[in-house]
């Protein structure tokens, strides 16, 4: 399973006093409030500091990425290989759960009843494996079927199902800056998908400015200022125990004396089923738009494929109380259940900005119904 909140950074480690140092200078311009942090300025200081100190029994959690968007740039190309290895495990499962129903008789309804079953363990959704059942027995009922072409159909209603959903996240250049609102559970990777976000869109030319908001964990502060160190961004932040909402206003006003493009503000994690803290989440929106009324213009929901069904839950609640505007699904690789994309997708029409199937930088990618469809599949590109 993916440990995307659990990785120390590759290059070198963070040594003590870094993250003291890094809040207790208070270099915030005045009347932010919070801290900002020159890459420049600490890079010496990152290079001799050591792991900060943490809460009992919590583990620091810094990115785990290379030191710069230059150094992190691979050919796409290695996606599709990433892809089809991280989405091995439910693949295999549906494959092997294929060959068990129809490598021995001729179509009848009850094999298309088992392969129901199959389908829904992937956690597809009751509708969906109905119509790809469906749409393997038309014309095929009392003839051999074989897994590939079962797998081929399966692909292509998947693809079908996926694809009007399958967005890429447009930054609109006349709302300056453009600010995203990160949300999700506790453990689902939102930190570190700011981070590898924030690098991809540095290569685009966007300037960024990091909102570490995160205030319940010390770690997660640490670790988006790590973030903002590798990648050249100014980060603000503040201690533990901080007001997020307060920490967002500062962090969009900082953002328009800085001209950034993107602002991108991570959140606590919070269960969805914990009123009090999803009332906080709604004070953090209320709170922005004394800055910005149309803040926030983007509010992605960071979900780990590894819990399955209870994903579902997840985005009935955030949409609700955030108005999520897309989805980004992470820990693709630790689960044999990634249909619940296809669930998700039929059940709530959100648009599906990115997928991840493993712990490096490049393992972030914008999603692609196609390339989905067909490594949940087993299929070649």
């Amino acid at each position: 399973m993916s440990g995307e909140n659990d990785k120390e950074p590759l290059g070198h480690e963070p040594r003590p006093g870094l993250f003291k140092r890094l809040l207790g200078r208070g270099e915030a311009p005045a009347g932010s409030g919070g801290l900002e942090h020159h890459p420049d300025e600490e890079r010496e200081a990152a290079n001799s500091a050591e792991a900060p100190d943490k809460t009992p029994g919590e583990r620091a959690s810094p990115a785990e990425e290379p030191a710069s968007p230059a150094a992190a740039q691979g050919p796409k190309q290695g996606w599709w290989a990433r892809l089809r290895a991280g989405l091995s495990r439910s693949s295999s499962s549906i494959g092997e759960g294929l060959a068990g129903i129809f490598a021995k008789r001729k179509l009848d309804e009850a094999m298309l009843e088992e392969l129901e079953d199959v389908l829904i363990r992937a956690d597809l959704g009751v509708a969906a494996a109905a119509r790809i059942a469906q749409k393997i027995g038309e014309g095929r009922y009392h003839k051999d079927v074989g897994i590939l072409q079962v797998k081929e159909i399966l692909a292509a209603e998947v693809e079908r199902a996926l694809a009007p959903y399958a967005l890429p996240l447009e930054i609109e250049p006349s709302q300056k800056p453009f600010v995203i609102l990160v949300v999700g559970v506790n453990g689902s990777g939102k930190t570190t998908t700011i981070g590898k976000l924030a690098a991809q869109l540095l290569r685009k030319g966007h300037s960024i400015l990091l909102a570490a908001g995160d205030t319940f964990r010390a770690a997660a502060i640490e670790q988006l200022c790590i973030w903002g160190e590798r990648l050249g961004c100014p980060v603000i932040a503040r201690e533990q125990g901080s007001d997020a909402s307060a920490l967002a206003f500062d962090a969009i006003k900082e953002a328009r004396e800085k001209d950034s493009d993107v602002v991108l503000v991570d959140t606590a994690g919070r269960l969805q089923n914990r009123a009090e803290l999803m009332a906080e989440l709604d004070k953090i929106i209320r709170v922005m738009r004394k800055v910005d009324e149309s803040a926030p213009h983007a509010v992605l929901l960071v979900l780990d494929a590894t819990v399955g069904q209870n994903a579902l839950s997840q985005v009935d609640i955030f949409e609700r109380i955030a108005g999520v505007t897309g989805l980004v699904m992470t820990k693709l690789d630790g689960t044999a259940r990634g249909g619940i994309l296809v669930a998700i997708a039929e059940q709530f029409g959100l648009p599906i900005h990115f997928i991840g199937v493993g712990e490096g930088i490049n393992d972030l990618e914008t999603f692609e119904a196609r390339d989905f469809a067909r490594a949940i599949a087993g299929l070649d590109a």
